[in-house]
């Protein structure tokens, strides 16, 4: 059943992706709904969920949150680390560079995250069919996201379309991944909290510092922040309703 389950996502995926890749007209706004999806992601899908499965503090804050900034610093020290070594000598072009493995290392992300969507699957229905159905159901709805938002980040980097589509079909396949390994072994709820952190404040640094900003650049319209709103209040929807 966790495998079936897991192919609904796995479509979801390829049609996020797909609808990244017809709008390419209206790329502003499209990166202004995908800045509003991970920004819902993060604050009202991964963070609770983290922060409820780690459970611990360390040196009085919770262990996931201090994952989660670590997670954002080291998005922040990837990036910056990788435009140093590539920025042509002169500043201004320099500074506009986009580097294409900072796009593949966060679609690396989302794929791994996806993958973990798999396994959530798989653990929700060994405790039971109604754990297992609303899992199912916030995951199914939100890898229409991860779809979206995997093409939009590996393209936004200035990878060639053929990488974005290889790592929107590596997004699809993960959660049947994920639903597969859950016939072997476990993953310690403590870990996947520990996990979830981190990918959150990855996922907040590129939207808050990449994805936004440039949605905003050319075309600073009240449309683009209308569909910013509207993804954020489409994973505050599907949270609810999966609850």
């Amino acid at each position: 059943m966790a495998v079936f389950v897991a192919l609904g996502a796995f479509l979801m995926t390829l049609a996020g992706g797909w609808t990244a890749q017809r709008v390419t007209d209206r790329r502003h706004l499209v990166l202004g709904l995908a800045g509003g999806l991970m920004l819902g992601v993060v604050g009202l899908d991964l963070l609770p969920e983290a922060l409820r499965a780690t459970g611990r503090e360390v040196f009085g804050v919770p262990a996931a949150l201090l994952l989660f900034v670590a997670g954002f610093l080291l998005a922040h020290l990837v990036e910056r680390t990788l435009a140093a070594r590539q920025a042509p000598h002169g500043g201004a072009e320099g500074h506009q560079h986009r580097t294409p493995e900072v796009g593949l290392t966060a679609a690396g992300a989302m794929v791994g995250h996806s993958a973990m969507d798999g396994v959530a699957i798989g653990a929700a229905f060994q405790v039971g069919g109604g754990m297992g159905a609303s899992v199912a159901l916030a995951v199914i709805a939100h890898d229409f996201a991860d779809g979206f938002n995997t093409f939009t980040l590996t393209s936004l980097y200035g990878n060639a379309r053929r990488r974005a589509i290889g790592m929107l079909v590596a997004d699809a396949c993960a959660p049947l991944v994920g639903a597969l390994s859950t016939a072997f072994f476990r993953i310690p709820e403590p870990v996947l909290g520990g996990y979830l952190g981190l990918f959150g404040g990855v996922l907040l640094y590129l939207a808050a510092a990449e994805i936004l900003p440039e949605a905003h650049h050319e075309h600073p319209a009240r449309s683009t922040l209308l569909c910013t709103v509207a993804g954020a209040a489409f994973i505050w929807l599907v949270v609810g309703l999966s609850g």
